[in-house]
């Protein structure tokens, strides 16, 4: 059943077609009246009485009344009971009570419903008011589809629950994974951004008292700097960034020498990179002069992009005085970053730091 709405109104239930194609299994209920010629009033009398009862019980079951629903079949079982001593074709119930206790139950519990089930209409076998043969044309289809329907229901129900499961472990592990992508770009990007706009502000603090208009310049740079990444905020958090290597390298240029840092940059003409590639190690080189301009207390600092065989290799070092041997956040999040695209992340330190990043062309 779906709810719809037309033009605002109320909204409207539908039953699916099977599941109102299910309810010709109720033809089960005219054996008797037509095969059986005692009491006829009574016979009819019982078959009307059952469907006025049955049907809206089904219908809201099935409908999505979620009081109902859990209700059903206890109520199904109980219905079957009063009337199969007149009614046997009244056992038809039954199937309906497994096929909802099927698809809503566990399979222990249901497969004792299914039992519970048979011993009920193996003692109507015996009360109910029909004859030979038309009892066991009544009953032996019912016995045998409680457990078949049931069965079938209770795979099929089974099968959907290990689908939805698996589908909320997917997305579980898509969401972790655009977090983490997320945390790590942040990281980079806010990393060197920030320390760039710390430096040039105490530049421009220095250079204030000097020379006015100077200062004034080097504050111009510190927005720029902070606009360019509010830009890049919005583009990681979007997933569209994509990093420009040689935009990078000015970068570093800029925020190296507001440090007081000479920097120094080797790269193979003609060297192309992948999309994926060049912003990874982008990224890395950002991070890799992060580093410097916090912690290296350096003097000069030199990068070197080229090919060595299959793999294309950035290198970074500085004549600092090197770092701690743990990895920080950023490192940590670099060496992911690398290894999804199957390269490596190679940290060295003595006398000064150089950091090397491999990743396949």
């Amino acid at each position: 059943m779906s709810g719809v709405t037309d033009g605002g109104e109320r909204p409207t239930r539908r039953w699916s077609a099977p599941t109102l194609w299910n309810l010709a299994w109720l033809l089960n209920l005219l054996y008797q009246p037509l095969l059986d010629s005692r009491n006829p009033l009574l016979q009819w009398a019982v078959v009307v009485g059952v469907v006025a009862v049955f049907l809206p019980i089904y219908l809201g079951a099935t409908g999505g009344s979620e009081r109902l629903r859990p209700l059903a079949p206890v109520l199904f079982a109980g219905l079957a009971v009063v009337a199969l001593p007149f009614n046997a074709g009244a056992s038809v119930l039954l199937v309906y009570a497994a096929a909802i206790v099927g698809a809503d139950r566990s399979r222990v519990v249901a497969i004792r419903w299914f039992s519970g089930m048979s011993a009920l209409l193996l003692l109507a076998a015996v009360v109910a008011a029909v004859r030979q043969p038309w009892e066991l044309l009544a009953l032996g289809p019912s016995l045998v589809l409680v457990w078949a329907i049931g069965l079938i229901t209770a795979e099929g129900s089974a099968r959907d629950r290990a689908d939805r499961f698996r589908n909320a472990q997917v997305e579980h592990l898509a969401t972790l994974s655009e977090r983490e992508r997320i945390s790590r770009d942040l990281h980079d990007l806010l990393g060197q951004t920030l320390t760039g706009i710390v430096v040039r502000a105490q530049l421009a603090q220095r250079l204030a008292r000097a020379d006015v208009d100077a200062g004034v310049a080097e504050m111009a740079e510190v927005e720029r700097a902070a606009r360019a990444a509010l830009g890049e905020v919005r583009a990681t958090v979007s997933g569209w960034r994509h990093v420009d290597l040689d935009h990078e390298i000015g970068v570093a240029r800029d925020a190296l020498t507001a440090a007081g840092v000479d920097l120094t940059v080797v790269r193979d003409p003609g060297l192309t990179l992948t999309p994926s590639t060049e912003t990874a190690l982008g990224l890395a080189l950002r991070e890799s002069v992060t580093n410097v301009v916090r912690h290296a207390r350096a003097t000069r600092c030199a990068v070197a992009l080229r090919r060595v065989g299959e793999r294309v290799v950035l290198e970074v070092s500085d004549d600092g005085v090197g770092g701690e041997l743990r990895d920080g956040n950023g490192l940590t999040g670099m060496r992911e970053r690398i290894a999804a695209l199957g390269g490596d992340v190679d940290r060295r330190i003595g006398g000064g730091t150089s950091l090397t990043v491999a990743i396949p062309v």
